[in-house]
């Protein structure tokens, strides 16, 4: 089982608003972004994200995702019936969720949202980061990371500067 974070952060590490909004990251969409992004897609086979993350996602205009999506809350109790067969609900620690999606079949799995990925670090149950960083500075809002009780180190694999002024840096978790 592989786990990978892909996610956007501001240059002072914030991945929104204190309100939780992402329109700020709208302005740097492009095509190379978005092939970028695509190309990611295409490596995974499950995305896991939390409650937060989905009521982002399920106020867009259409729902983002083709992979198949588990929603990690421990409130929600049944999702839309629109996306009963794109999403199930889980209500478990980061561990035991790839334990369960493996079991399933499951090998590669995109981590998304700010709580869930923290979790996951915290636990040591991230295998790469895949971090966008954007020319700006929220100053305050939503932050990529939260305190770990160790030290976690990565190895950095690449970094790519793209023409809108984003640049995407690869890490692999180092064991």
């Amino acid at each position: 089982m592989r786990t990978t974070v892909y996610i956007g952060t501001s240059l002072d590490g914030f991945i929104a608003e204190k309100n939780r909004t992402i329109d700020w990251l709208t302005e740097f969409e492009s095509a190379e972004i978005g092939d970028s992004y695509k190309e990611f897609i295409r490596t995974i086979d499950a995305i896991v994200i939390g409650r937060r993350t989905f009521e982002t996602v399920i106020a867009f205009p259409s729902w983002p995702y083709t992979t198949k999506v588990f929603l990690l809350s421990k409130t929600i109790k049944q999702v839309p019936d629109a996306l009963r067969e794109k999403v199930t609900l889980l209500s478990m620690e980061p561990k035991e969720i790839l334990r369960y999606l493996s079991s399933q079949g499951y090998s590669h799995i995109y981590v998304d949202g700010g709580n869930v990925i923290q979790g996951f670090l915290r636990e040591d149950c991230i295998d790469e980061l895949i971090i966008t960083r954007v020319p700006l500075m929220l100053g305050s809002g939503v932050p990529l990371f939260g305190v770990l009780d160790r030290e976690l180190r990565f190895q950095h694999i690449t970094t790519t500067a793209y023409s809108n002024g984003l640049v995407k840096s690869r890490y692999e978790r180092i064991r």
